[in-house]
């Protein structure tokens, strides 16, 4: 390889990567970033700047597996080994791989060097959309069959020769469109997971982002799911909104992603009628927070509470409660992590309060204005 004319401007060339990059020295203190870390990192790198290795190591091990090495692990094994050792994490809900390997100064003192992936989601996304909307057609024609098979039945409920049969066709029935609505709720779900890991969260919400009156917002929300099943439910949505008790103020305006919001009152609501007695109240009341910039939401259910044990599980992914009551639910663990993740990228938060056998509110914040805006 040819030497080059000019002395290399290595911090030019570390920006020029693509791949985030951190260098720290034998004591953890941080001596490099680039351009690439920058982004991937954000309001993080600060930190990390100045508490070095070990702010970085809290930072990627927090979301990790249990299991897998932790990271000051990985660098004690990465300094005896004549290669990089890969590991992945998530940062914000996207995943990031990583590598992690051992650099020798002139002075023979060990350094560590971390780079931090982009990974390419286009090709996975195009997929995984083919086969939504290939499984969504499935959806909607056995769906669609099996309401013409109980139409049929229904035609002949008054032969007394066919009532059994009726009754059991009927029952088929229920069972195919009870079984298409958990499919369907599934696909939405990864849906939106696919688009928090891969990091396109953030732009959706400034997109969607807009003034919505959550008076006028939360009674088309109510008109709306008084005209579908609540998930897979034995009640309609009718029946929910008999349960259902609203206090939203008029004059209350947020600034939020209407999609978004639209998924935090849905599931929080349905976790709220599915863990609960079917005849019990539920009650969503909305006020606003001091100082101005939040309005809260409380929804409180009278079920059955998350036990002291398993309060770690409520927010985590792909886990739930091993209460019986809650095991026979439909849930795939996964709502509560995402409405976790959409209300904080809005400006938000979620959290609850519960008691066992006593029942649980859930409390979250949607901002009045764009987070980060000044008042004028």
């Amino acid at each position: 390889m040819a030497e080059p004319s000019a002395p290399i401007d290595y911090r030019a060339l570390l920006d020029g990567l693509g791949q985030g990059m951190l260098l720290f020295d034998a004591n953890g203190r941080a001596l490099m970033d680039n351009l690439a870390a920058r982004a991937i990192l954000g309001s993080h790198l600060m930190q990390i700047r100045g508490q070095g290795w070990p702010a970085l190591a809290a930072l990627l091990d927090a979301p990790r597996d249990t299991d897998a090495p932790s990271l000051p692990q990985l660098r004690e094994q990465a300094r005896r080994s004549p290669h990089p050792i890969r590991f992945h994490t998530f940062l914000d809900g996207v995943h990031v791989p990583c590598w992690i390997a051992g650099v020798y100064s002139a002075s023979g003192a060990t350094m560590t060097l971390i780079t931090l992936g982009r990974p390419d989601w286009e090709p996975l996304a195009e997929l995984t959309a083919f086969f939504r909307d290939e499984t969504r057609a499935s959806i909607s024609a056995t769906r669609g069959h099996a309401e013409l098979i109980k139409q049929i039945s229904q035609q002949h409920a008054g032969d007394p020769g066919m009532s059994t049969l009726i009754r059991q066709i009927q029952g088929f029935t229920g069972i195919i469109s009870t079984h298409m609505l958990r499919l369907q709720s599934l696909l939405d779900l990864l849906q939106r997971l696919e688009v928090l890991r891969s990091g396109s969260l953030p732009r959706r919400v400034r997109e969607q982002r807009r003034r919505l009156n959550l008076n006028d917002f939360v009674e088309d929300f109510v008109e709306e799911i008084a005209d579908e099943a609540l998930g897979d439910m034995d009640m309609g949505g009718a029946a929910f909104r008999d349960r259902l008790s609203v206090y939203v103020p008029s004059h209350l305006n947020v600034q939020a992603a209407p999609e978004y919001l639209g998924y935090a009152l849905h599931d929080v609501l349905r976790n709220a009628a599915c863990y609960s007695p079917p005849t019990s109240p539920i009650a969503l009341r909305a006020t606003p927070e001091p100082g101005g910039q939040h309005v809260r939401l409380d929804i409180t259910d009278h079920g059955y509470g998350v036990r002291e044990k398993e309060r770690d599980r409520v927010f985590a992914p792909f886990k739930r409660a091993r209460q019986p009551q809650i095991i026979g639910v439909d849930g795939y663990g996964l709502s509560l992590y995402l409405c976790q993740a959409e209300l904080e990228t809005m400006g938000g938060r979620i959290w609850y309060e519960s008691q066992e056998g006593s029942g649980s509110t859930f409390s979250f914040l949607v901002p009045t204005r764009i987070p980060g805006e000044t008042m004028s």
